[in-house]
């Protein structure tokens, strides 16, 4: 049989539906949904996101039989509407949209009012008896087709648009009356022809097959490109295109078109949520051109609104849209973002898709819905992304905090931040990748400006509504966002705004705050967060779910107690030498690396040993009943000398130590290649009496934590361990310094002794170190770099270009290789369990706090993962969804 590239849909009558998302994108699949649901839907029909695919693959050569079959359903749309597409008399208007299986706003090309040309128009002025109307539709027509398919810059057209109403003195679209538009559309096509030397296509069939291969074409666009990337939507998907007869929502006071989601997106409360515009078509809404009303009388009281509502000025359709977006949030079971148009007092739905959201609403949401009966506690812990909990685990800023309000705008995004103010999404990239952090600033963003939002730490906009570009994108980012701060006068060519009497410029510091809508000026302190109910129900969900422990990467107090309160259950990784590196300690330490011999460095370690006996004491006591692993000295040597003239010449003076001495030790530690060199398990070889020292100060504060009652669980860990002859030396070093601790102090304790598994030779070899060791952890940040033979701190230099070439698809050392690192780990798994069935399994690289390398250590049988402490929930979250997955297969 050959493919069907075409699926058609009409109310009560759909070729698709909801469950075939991969081939009609989530846009067309929704569309043939609701039509199933004989909701209104205005007709139409998908082509196939296999087809898009076809003509990437293929030259851009559409696939054979597309043509034919695009003619027929035409035919068919034709005949549904009782309209002829091209007809002069009675025209029939198309729309043309992408649709990738997942959601990607503002990234790919729309074009509506398809169909429009000098006969045609006059044919919707006599149909209409409405000359304004059929004019304003055909100007934005020529405006979004000469733009996305033609290529023309949409500003050359707002600079015709903004002189004409400087002449007319007027400021919104609807004062401009039929006979103005009649002017403006001919200097419109003046300027097309001036710019491609040909006029504006009058072809319906032309402009029909331009703007298919234009919607193709957006696919592979830079913005599209980014977004995928930033949000791991694969390149071979593809997108759907959607045509479907045009409604109208501006003609007259007795037509609305806008955007609503069934609960609120930005914190999760019941309430319908959204904005509406009368006399206007949907790009209004969500470009912010206009400002938008409010769905509900209640949001217009709350917001202070003079403008009525749309319950209140369109009653009958109001309460038909209520009962038809209930039946959606009900029928999908998720909430629901949803597009609609109502042409003189008729409603018809254009889109529904299961909503973006915060953190905060996500999590409210979800744990509603299952309240509620809709959704079970394994679907509300599936339905939230673990990464996103990352906004709802860093500080918000201070009530109490001194603040000057210099502007205030709608709570589009909640959270806060801090920077300095850019006005382009070029700069806000530029001074981010210099470290800076910048809140980008703009009347209104575009789909062009998605890297600049992304590189910003928050974004201001003075136009749009809650429903804007601005607000959809940054609240699936978790970006913070005020928008419509029409106070603002943004004069971005100087690099300034102006409000309140004051003018603001760029690279001065302003805070905002998503959840208030405040624009303040300066930097304004931050408090921790304050976790709400639905977070701790979420979270005991997990854990009753989760079969992985998660435990912490924490060397301070103050980061083992975060981690405790985040519901780690022990510390994974303890990495030594990072307790050495305060301005009292490093002295100590400086003087045992430059010691002339063994005599020396015990002198120096004498110093030290005290110093890491109370570190480990209050690890211990934090930890109580929890194990805490602890990794003896990693680091190579040099990385504690100074390396600069400038600061030789400084730690000389400060230590009383001889700048020589301090040159040629740093010369004669120096290394090619540092990271496999001598570091780990080959300074405890070479230097028995520097684990020695570490070794005395962790088992006597384990001692001392269990003579004051406690309990505490050790586990220590060698480091870069590649044979068997070194973890059994570094094995009997260990129990030889526990015995003789044990022994002075009359008390023993349950320990274990294991290792780090980061080299590939560990991992073949796991059956003979397991013969010692009593764990494994997988430290898969050296592992992933010894395998691949990529520096972990010069890999940044290329990287990123491989996975722009898809020679990786993501970055190796933030997301595990589970093709070659992972195969390493599971020959490791197998082998050490071989030897020893009872070992214990775990990893400690940063990947412990990605959600993919989570599932991954779950499928090979881990019993932990650990992660930095703000990594902990995330953790728990993507453990239980984990399990979950496993279970349904």
């Amino acid at each position: 049989m050959s493919k069907h590239w075409v699926y058609a849909f009409k109310a009560g009558q759909a070729d698709g539906d909801a469950s075939m998302k991969a081939l009609l994108g989530g846009k067309g699949a929704n569309l043939a949904e609701m039509s199933s649901l004989n909701l209104p839907v205005p007709a139409g029909f998908t082509i196939t996101t296999e087809a898009c695919v076809h003509y990437y693959q293929n030259n851009s050569e559409l696939p054979a039989g597309l043509v034919d079959e695009v003619e027929t359903n035409l035919a068919h749309l034709e005949k549904t509407t009782a309209k002829g597409f091209g007809d002069v008399a009675n025209p029939l208007l198309v729309s043309v949209r992408s649709g990738a299986r997942a959601s990607m706003p503002g990234m790919m090309d729309t074009v509506l009012n398809l169909g429009l040309n000098d006969a045609t128009v006059e044919g919707l002025t006599a149909l209409t008896g409405d000359s304004r109307f059929a004019l304003d539709c055909y100007r934005r027509f020529i405006t979004m087709y000469s733009n996305v398919v033609l290529g023309v810059n949409h500003h050359s057209f707002e600079d015709i648009l903004d002189d004409h109403k400087d002449r007319l003195g007027v400021t919104i679209d609807t004062d401009i009356t039929a006979k103005d538009w009649e002017r403006i559309i001919a200097d419109y096509k003046a300027m097309v022809k001036s710019e491609l030397g040909r006029d504006f296509p009058q072809d319906p069939k032309d402009q029909l097959w331009g703007a298919i291969r234009a919607v193709f074409g957006s696919w592979m666009n830079d913005r599209a490109k980014f977004y995928r990337k930033m949000h791991d939507i694969p390149e071979d998907w593809g997108t759907a295109v959607n045509i479907q007869s045009m409604v109208f929502g501006n003609m007259g006071n007795t037509s609305a078109t806008g955007v609503a989601f069934t609960r609120n997106p930005s914190t999760g409360d019941s309430d319908l949520y959204g904005e509406f515009l009368l006399n206007a078509q949907g790009e209004d809404v969500v470009a912010g051109i206009r400002t938008p009303q409010a769905l509900t009388k209640k949001a217009r009281e709350d917001m202070g609104e003079r403008s009525l509502s749309m319950e209140e000025s369109l009653p009958e359709v109001f309460a038909q849209f209520k009962t038809t977006v209930d039946t959606l949030e009900n029928h999908y079971r998720d909430v629901q973002d949803v597009e609609f148009t109502v042409e003189q007092g008729k409603l018809y739905m254009l889109q529904t898709r299961n909503a973006k959201r915060t953190s905060k609403a996500a999590l409210k949401i979800a744990v509603d819905m299952a309240k509620e009966g809709l959704i079970t506690p394994q679907e509300a812990l599936m339905r939230i992304d673990p990464g996103t909990l990352d906004q709802l685990l860093h500080p918000m800023l201070d009530p109490k905090a001194d603040k000057t309000v210099i502007a205030k705008g709608l709570p589009a995004s909640p959270g806060a931040a801090s920077g300095k103010i850019v006005f382009t999404a070029e700069d806000a990239v530029r001074y981010a990748a210099a470290g800076e952090d910048v809140i980008l600033v703009r009347d209104e963003t575009s789909p062009e400006d998605i890297k600049g939002m992304y590189a910003a730490k928050a974004i201001v906009t003075a136009r749009g509504g809650m429903t804007s570009h601005a607000a959809v994108v940054a609240r699936g980012m978790g970006r913070p966002c005020v928008s419509g701060a029409g106070e603002m006068q943004i004069y971005a060519e100087r690099g300034e705004f102006a409000s309140r009497g004051q003018t603001y410029r760029h690279g001065e510091i302003i805070t905002l705050d998503g959840s208030t809508g405040e624009i303040m000026k300066g930097a304004i302190r931050m408090i921790e967060p304050d976790f709400s109910e639905d977070f701790h129900q979420i979270m005991a969900w997990a854990d009753d779910y989760k079969r992985l422990d998660i435990r912490a990467n924490a060397e301070t107090p103050a980061d083992a107690r975060t981690a405790l309160g985040f519901g780690a259950k022990g510390i994974g990784l303890c990495r030594t030498e990072h307790m050495f590196f305060d301005e009292d300690r490093i002295t100590a330490v400086r003087e045992m690396i430059l010691a002339d011999d063994e005599a020396g460095r015990r002198k120096a370690l004498a110093k030290i040993e005290p110093m890491q006996r109370k570190d480990f004491t209050e690890l211990f006591q934090i930890m109580d009943g929890l194990p805490v692993t602890i990794r003896l000295l990693d680091p190579p040597l040099h990385e504690f000398l100074p390396h600069t003239e400038e600061d030789i010449a400084h730690v000389a003076e400060t230590s009383g130590i001889g700048a020589d001495k301090l040159y040629k030790r740093t010369k004669e530690l120096s290394e090619t290649n540092p990271m496999l060199g001598w570091r780990g398990c080959r300074l405890g070889i070479t230097f028995p009496e520097i684990y020695e020292s570490q070794l005395n100060a962790l088992f006597n504060a384990a001692v001392d934590v269990l003579e004051g009652g406690g309990d505490p669980h050790p586990e220590i860990m060698h480091p870069l361990v590649a044979t068997q002859e070194e973890m059994a030396k570094l094995s009997a070093l260990t129990h030889d310094v526990a015995k003789i601790v044990f022994a002075a102090r009359g008390k023993t304790l349950a320990y274990k002794v294991g290792t780090m598994i980061e080299l590939p030779r560990a991992a073949l070899m796991a059956n003979r170190l397991a013969e010692t060791a009593e764990f494994f952890s997988f430290g898969t940040n050296d592992l992933t770099q010894t395998t691949f033979g990529i520096s972990r701190d010069d890999s940044g230099r290329f990287l990123n270009p491989y996975i722009e070439k898809g020679i990786f698809e993501k970055d190796p050392f933030v997301s595990l290789d589970q093709d070659g690192v992972g195969a390493l780990i599971e020959m490791a798994v197998a082998k050490g369990k071989a030897t020893r069935p009872d070992i214990k399994l775990g990893l400690c690289g940063e990947h412990g706090g990605d959600p993919a390398s989570i599932a991954f250590c779950h499928k090979v049988g881990l019993a932990y993962v650990s992660c930095s402490p703000y990594r902990v929930p995330v953790a728990r979250l993507a453990a239980a969804q984990a399990a979950i997955a496993a279970n349904s297969q």
